[in-house]
């Protein structure tokens, strides 16, 4: 058996390589058939509750025809988190990422604050339309730079943990863009696939 753990990015990150289709749809439609190819070939697509949730999230209806060839091609699954031995040491190294981050994010509102103040500096109190303009500049800058200071290069989610447990309970390769979920995913020795190896494996079958 052939067993693969499938990230919500795979679906619909189209820089990802994985050379399966230019959109969601294709992507979507040539792994049902490598899936239903024979009954010979043994191949199993796994994911998990929060990444069929996140995956519901990009459609604006259950009944879209593309998410229930999405949702039917997956075998969705808990990953048994009582049964499972993880080492200490990588929830010492999780909290002090975490802290670390919390810190960087704090800096950044900082910094932000004293840069929308002097935006105001020896001004009068201006209408409310031109404030609204001028402060969410600054708000859009402080959203960036604050989600990329606390969130990029690490676990952020319950999908993002998910995956990773699921692939270490498996012994199955996880095919991911996700940089945080990758490099969480090494400390924890998971295996895991890039999406191009994936999509070349795939292309074979088809």
């Amino acid at each position: 058996m052939n067993n693969y753990i499938l990230d919500t990015n795979i679906f619909f990150n189209m820089e990802a390589g994985l050379g399966l289709g230019n959109n969601t749809k294709e992507i979507a439609m040539n792994l049902n058939k490598i899936k239903n190819l024979n009954n010979s070939l043994t191949i199993e697509f796994f994911t998990t509750p929060s990444v069929v949730t996140e995956i519901e999230s990009f459609f604006d209806s259950k009944e879209d025809p593309v998410l229930e060839v999405l949702i039917n091609l997956l075998t969705v699954k808990s990953p048994s988190t009582s049964d499972m031995n993880l080492s200490c040491a990588i929830f010492e190294s999780l909290i002090t990422d975490y802290r670390e981050r919390s810190y960087r994010g704090m800096k950044v509102a900082e910094e932000e604050i004293a840069e929308t103040g002097k935006l105001f500096m020896g001004k009068e109190v201006l209408p409310h339309k031109e404030f609204q303009m001028a402060i969410g500049k600054k708000i859009a800058t402080l959203r960036d730079r604050f989600r990329n200071a606390t969130r990029t290069g690490t676990i952020d989610s319950q999908a993002d943990l998910e995956v990773v447990l699921l692939s270490k309970e498996l012994r199955a390769p996880l095919i991911s863009t996700d940089e945080g979920v990758l490099k969480w995913g090494r400390k924890i020795g998971i295996l895991e696939m890039s999406p191009s190896v994936f999509g070349k494996k795939m292309q074979d079958f088809l």
